[in-house]
Parts: C-alpha cells; sequence; structure tokens
C-alpha cells in the first residue's frame, strides 16, 4: 500500500504564499509523474501541474503558470508545490496524486490539504 499525505495548506491573503508538501510512504513502486490537483468548492477536480519523476520535467495547467512550481526531494520521498501571487480563485482543496509506471490514470491520491485565499 502507497500513502500520500499533504501538508501546508491553510489561510492566506491574496499575494501571498504556500508551499504544499506531499509525502509519500509505503511499498515502493515504479513512478512516473507527481500530479497536483484541486478542487474548489462546487466545482470539479482539476489539474495543478505535474513533474515527471525521471526527469523531474514540470508542466502546469494555464491558470498557474508562472505563479506555482512543482518540485521533488527524492531523497525524502516527497513532492512540493510552491504556490505564488494567490489569488481568491485558488481556494480549493488541494491533492497531490501519484501515477505508475506504464500506467495512464493517478494510481494513488493523498487525502487533499485546505488552500483558502482571502481578498
Amino acid at each position: 500500500q502507497v500513502q500520500l499525505v499533504e501538508s501546508g495548506g491553510g489561510l492566506v491573503q491574496a499575494g501571498g504564499s504556500l508551499r504544499l508538501s506531499c509525502a509519500a510512504s509505503g511499498r515502493t513502486f515504479s513512478r512516473a509523474a507527481m500530479g497536483w490537483f484541486r478542487q474548489a468548492p462546487g466545482k470539479e477536480r482539476e489539474f495543478v501541474g505535474v513533474i515527471m519523476w525521471s526527469s523531474e520535467n514540470t508542466y502546469y495547467a494555464e491558470s498557474v503558470k508562472g505563479r506555482f512550481t512543482i518540485s521533488a526531494d527524492k531523497a525524502k520521498n516527497t513532492v512540493y508545490l510552491q504556490m505564488n501571487s494567490l489569488r481568491p480563485e485558488d481556494t480549493a482543496v488541494y491533492y497531490c496524486a501519484a501515477r505508475s509506471a506504464g500506467n495512464t490514470m493517478y494510481d494513488y491520491w493523498g487525502q487533499g490539504t485546505q488552500v483558502t485565499v482571502s481578498s
């Protein structure tokens, strides 16, 4: 079993910053990518960004490009989401997810962490 635990959420004013962490534990698996997603109240879950585990290439949704940065500390088995210039519309529950090698879908999901941006 693989566990993903997010942390670092909270309340921040517009224009502020937060850094979310996603720590993976449990059984070892061949990881292709780690993604971040978010879900705002009344909305569907949406893609935020992803880091490819081998190359560490990153890709972002247009809505966060230039403001959010994903990084990984492989020694700690942890992925980070640095969020700068936060906006009220960034308010959501943020989830990290892991995709195994050879899979097109994300296999494992964290429980989510709440990010609230006040105007």
